[in-house]
């Protein structure tokens, strides 16, 4: 079953290979100092802004559903929370996602990304709860050998979801239809996404510990960051591409 068709300006010669759903999910977004991310960003990629203006995110969810084309998800590997820190970098002017790290509570799925998708996942000891409307959200990186990173946060929707406008900066940090990743001989590759356009709301957090950028020596700016909250969106991933 297609869980929906691409929109208009989605185009991939091969079919889709995988689904999920992203639920409960917080966007977190900072403005930063893009000569600072650019250092980070790998050849052959470009860092994207918005107005001159370069953001970096920490995006706390809870994949659900996740499952091969044609095959049902697997009992106790089809549903996790995870947790992702990202900018934004486009390539032959298709914008997209870069990730600084993406944390994960279930092992088989942090190898086969690391394996197959060349993304730097991660284990992680989660725990995500849903109390009176208010999500309590906690990452504790396990991963052998990395730097250790921690998000104990809760998160709130605060009122009703829209649609975003073209154009806007809700959109731009947010419509992303594709993920680029490098393998460790610097090959750049990128991974086709779908999605229903984004329904938001406005959202409140309390943060108590944040690591998260420290491992790769960011530290984020004193304002609060801008939230967006997403109940629920249903995701199509195609096999990644090597580029030239």
């Amino acid at each position: 079953m297609n869980p929906f068709l691409p929109n208009a300006a989605f185009h991939h010669p091969r079919g889709w290979v995988g689904a999920m759903n992203w639920e409960d999910l917080l966007f977190m977004h900072w403005p930063v100092d893009a000569g600072f991310l650019r250092r980070l960003i790998p050849a052959g990629l470009e860092l994207d802004l918005y107005q001159g203006q370069a953001w970096i995110a920490l995006v706390p969810f809870r994949m659900a559903g996740v499952r091969p084309r044609f095959l049902p998800g697997l009992p106790g590997l089809s549903a996790f929370p995870e947790l992702n820190v990202r900018t934004y970098v486009t390539r032959g002017g298709i914008p997209g996602v870069w990730f600084f790290s993406l944390d994960a509570a279930n092992p088989v799925a942090v190898r086969a990304a690391r394996r197959f998708f060349h993304l730097p996942y991660f284990d992680a000891d989660m725990k995500v709860e849903l109390k009176q409307d208010t999500y309590h959200y906690s990452s504790h990186r396990t991963h052998h050998g990395a730097a250790p990173a921690s998000l104990e946060m809760t998160y709130t929707p605060t009122g009703p979801a829209y649609r975003a406008a073209d154009g806007t900066l809700d959109d731009w940090l947010t419509a992303r239809y594709c993920l680029y990743a490098a393998d460790d001989e610097g090959g750049i590759f990128r991974t086709s996404i779908h999605h229903k356009p984004w329904r938001l709301q406005p959202a409140e957090a309390l943060v108590r510990v944040n690591t998260m950028t420290e491992a790769f020596g960011l530290k984020l700016p004193d304002t609060a960051p801008l939230l967006h909250f997403a109940l629920k969106t249903e995701v199509a991933a195609w096999l990644p591409e090597r580029l030239p």
